[in-house]
């Protein structure tokens, strides 16, 4: 699997050392380096095989992703060279900048996906494209697959709240979503989590509040209205909840209205009561009307009461139905 037809160079190399290891940092262009690296499939005969098959999907994402233009920037993906790149440096006053000469493949250890979605997205546009890549010298067998194990259990992503909180400036609801976190007169702002870390009393993350203003929001002509005009339909509709629920609003662990399968079902049922208070040329909402139909609302919220057992989109859907009955009634 590691044999190279024939010798290649890379250019531009950087030698480095990373807790005793050395280490290459630099790029090579698509078109002649997925021919530098190959995978060792987890059902490999030697016994020493780690990676997954290929998601076909995710590649296809990525593809799409790097379709985007300049702005679709990447990490670079991890290789071990196993003893078959040899570094000479251009320099001796320089010794670390130099060139690399592969008599034979790296092991791709970190981007498996990547590199499907360049290769598809290189084939498919007949371009070419620059992979960066940071290359061990030499990682024994269980050196590498403790390092990939490493890599995709130990290490933690963002999560999807600080995703959201990221992509506030280019997604209206990521941006309603933050508002209603940080704004001090949002129902949420004392009882949210940004960083989608709950702790006591912070029992609504950023993911939580995207996902509930999405049912929110799901009428055609209340999500084309600007995003500003969206944020004051939402903070009318749950501070009137709020307000018209004080006392439970206030104690999450006697009643149910601010758990998130009720905060969904009330977005769910909420969405039609604020389709119901569009104007007549459908650009604007009247927000005295969606207060008078949440202050028809009657529901006991106990955590012992009725919906006590209500679990799950399902359960958000129904009690949803009975609470739009009520409101629009």
């Amino acid at each position: 699997m590691s044999t190279l037809p024939q010798q290649y160079v890379i250019e531009n190399v950087l030698q480095c050392k990373m807790r005793g290891k050395v280490a290459y940092q630099s790029y090579f262009p698509a078109s002649v380096g997925v021919n530098l690296i190959f995978v060792k499939p987890y059902d490999h005969p030697s016994g020493k095989g780690y990676q997954r098959p290929v998601d076909a999907k995710r590649c296809a994402d990525f593809a799409y992703y790097l379709s985007k233009g300049e702005d679709a920037l990447f990490t670079p993906i991890l290789l071990n060279a196993g003893a078959n790149w040899e570094f000479v440096c251009y320099d001796k006053h320089r010794p670390s900048y130099g060139r690399l000469l592969c008599k034979g493949r790296a092991s791709l250890m970190d981007g498996q996906h990547r590199v499907g979605g360049i290769e598809k997205y290189v084939r498919e546009t007949n371009s070419d494209i620059n992979i960066p890549f940071l290359a061990f010298h030499s990682l024994d067998e269980d050196e590498e697959i403790k390092l990939f194990d490493t890599i995709n259990t130990k290490a933690k992503g963002i999560g999807t709240s600080l995703s959201k909180f990221l992509r506030r400036d280019s997604d209206d609801i990521s941006w309603m979503a933050t508002e209603m976190m940080t704004r001090r007169e949002s129902p949420f702002n004392l009882i949210g989590s940004i960083i989608g870390k709950r702790t006591k009393g912070r029992h609504v993350t950023l993911q939580n509040l995207y996902r509930t203003l999405t049912y929110l929001m799901k009428n055609e002509f209340i999500n084309n209205l600007p995003k500003e005009e969206k944020l004051s339909v939402a903070l009318t509709y749950y501070n009137t909840l709020r307000d018209k629920f004080l006392f439970e609003w206030k104690d999450y662990k006697g009643y149910r209205v601010t758990h998130i399968v009720c905060i969904d079902a009330l977005s769910i049922a909420g969405s039609h009561v604020i389709a119901s208070s569009l104007r007549e040329n459908k650009k604007q909402v009247d927000l005295s009307a969606i207060i008078k139909y949440v202050n028809k609302l009657s529901v006991e919220w106990s955590t012992d009461g009725p919906l006590k057992y209500v679990k799950g989109l399902s359960g958000s859907k129904k009690l949803a139905e009975e609470l739009k009955d009520q409101m629009m009634n």
